[in-house]
């Protein structure tokens, strides 16, 4: 195997015989062959469009795909196998076409052929170490664009522009292009970035209202309860509603916060809180939390034995000898087995974080709507010097000792200086008291990772109002990325023509000297490197 998809990737260049991620070899040639996979039905839905007999739904099913390619989805190779063959079952079922590439054509006999497939055709298939590298961060780019758009779908909204896209991109990475033109393809993933965090944006706030500004609590009540985690907002609003009178409390964790501020789903008295952090915690967070915890999306830890009968998943995710809560045809899924699960089990323990300079209330919910209702607040505050710097500091949390630089950073920052942030990095300050100017928030949390197109309205509003660009605003940009979806918000900040973004804590191992060096001369991209230096350029 070899894996340098996330920002783990061993010794910062990529994992050779197991994913730090916990991903083994079968597991990650799967994933492959699943990648490969789709690229041939995309090369044949592409022809089968030109004569008017497209499958519309090849599109839903690639995203699908995508999204349980990104790190820390799917752990399942029963599962992979199973999206393999039917993509291949769809791919043969569209009109025949004279298609000279293996993808068109190749079937597999059976998963170890699947297997063999996908260590033919990994990453290193590609010799050019540019080509490699714009192949992949396109790739990377796409898999972002599957997991939002794959949440558009479950929502009941659908948009063309979007699943043409996603075939026509993945089928350039079969083709003998230029330089150019695949830095055109990367940039224009970009576009569609922007276009697909919009849909998903527009999807949320019709099913459940505009998100509202909300203080969560992070203490444990005193009845059984079921933890959800991930990103779908569906699966939440479905058990929340099943759980109903049934004594056992719902709290959210992780991505899952922001679920708090919507009015449509903070309406249930059963979601009763937030426990523990972000992803990379838990191991231990799911052990003390005593009952069942249900995976919706990424970003999932292998379990451990002493719990792993406590977890169940669903959606895209899925690991070996875990449960799986299936969709039926109608969208619907049923959660009872979880539900009857949590009532056998202990409250959980409280370990809510207390004490003097931190707070065990969160506050979410400032997305673009609500923060736009106090706009004039903002900009007077900006324009009388209360506010003079905005640092947004999005993206992902992950394992290392060094990601204490966000906290440092964010304890390091001015009292004039607001955070604006979206996405499990929030986790790493957002239990700070770190006050208040003029009772706006000094840490703006905009919402998931879903919700960095928040950020961009809110930036553009400002702009506006100054009468700037995006790059004239007093934002500077500290970003933490960990995997694919952050990979797809840092392409969509680069098609805005976001300038000077710092990023870390380790630059990508995909990129290579010659693409770093392209985004280092026309986009001004650097590495972080200490608090103190970094403070000095983004809070000058």
């Amino acid at each position: 195997m070899f894996c340098y998809q996330c920002e783990e990737a061993a010794k910062g260049c990529g994992c050779t015989v197991k994913g730090v991620c916990g991903k083994d070899e079968s597991t990650a040639t799967l994933q492959d062959c699943l990648i490969y996979t789709i690229k041939g039905l995309s090369l044949r839905n592409i022809e089968a469009r030109k004569s008017g007999v497209a499958d519309e739904k090849a599109g839903n099913l690639i995203a699908e795909a995508l999204f349980a390619a990104l790190t820390n989805v799917n752990f399942d190779n029963e599962r992979l196998y199973s999206l393999i063959t039917k993509a291949v079952e769809m791919r043969d079922s569209l009109p025949a076409v004279e298609c000279e590439h293996d993808t068109c054509t190749w079937k597999p006999a059976n998963i170890e052929a699947a297997v063999k497939k996908g260590s033919e055709n990994g990453v290193l298939a590609t010799e050019n170490e540019d080509v490699r590298s714009l192949r992949e961060l396109l790739i990377y780019g796409l898999k972002g664009v599957g997991a939002y758009y794959y949440h558009v779908v479950a929502l009941g909204s659908e948009d063309k522009e979007v699943t043409d896209f996603m075939e026509d991109a993945l089928a350039s990475t079969t083709a003998d292009l230029s330089t150019d033109e695949m830095v055109g393809w990367v940039l224009k993933c970009g576009e569609i970035g922007v276009k697909v965090l919009e849909d998903l944006d527009r999807a949320n706030t019709t099913a459940y209202g505009n998100p509202e500004i909300t203080v969560v609590s992070t203490s444990a009540g005193k009845n059984p309860g079921i933890l959800i985690t991930g990103h779908d907002l569906k699966d939440l609003e479905q058990l929340l509603i099943q759980t109903g009178n049934s004594g056992v409390d719902v709290y959210t964790h992780g991505e899952m916060l922001p679920a708090h501020a919507y009015p449509g789903l903070k309406k249930y008295k059963n979601l009763v809180g937030n426990y523990g952090g972000s992803w990379p915690h838990q191991k231990k967070e799911f052990e003390s939390f005593n009952g069942p915890v249900l995976v919706t999306t990424n970003c999932l830890v292998p379990p451990a034995q002493s719990y792993i009968d406590r977890v169940y998943t669903t959606g895209p995710t899925g690991f070996s000898g875990v449960k799986h809560i299936p969709e039926s045809d109608n969208g619907s899924k049923d959660f009872s087995a979880v539900i009857e699960h949590a009532k056998r089990c202990s409250p959980p323990q409280d370990i809510s974080v207390k004490g003097e300079g931190y707070t065990d209330e969160l506050i979410t919910g400032c997305a673009h709507h609500a923060v736009l209702s106090i706009a004039d607040a903002v900009i007077d505050a900006v324009k009388q010097g209360r506010i003079k710097r905005f640092v947004v500091m999005a993206g992902c949390d992950g394992r290392q000792k060094e990601r204490e630089y966000y906290t440092e950073f964010a304890k390091a920052l001015p009292q004039d200086a607001v955070i604006l942030t979206a996405g499990c990095a929030k986790y790493r300050y957002n239990n700070l008291d770190l006050g208040d100017i003029g009772g706006i928030p000094r840490v703006i949390d905009a919402g998931q990772c879903n919700d960095c197109y928040s950020l961009v309205v809110i930036a553009k509003a400002l702009a506006d109002a100054f009468g700037t660009d995006l790059n004239g605003l007093p934002v500077s940009y500290n970003i933490a990325w960990y995997e694919q979806k952050a990979v797809l918000v840092l392409l969509a900040l680069l098609h805005l023509g976001v300038k000077d973004i710092t990023l870390g804590p380790r630059l990508p191992a995909f990129v290579s000297p010659g693409v770093l060096g392209v985004l280092i001369d026309n986009f001004g991209i650097r590495k972080n490197t200490t608090v103190e230096e970094d403070m000095k350029i983004m809070v000058p």
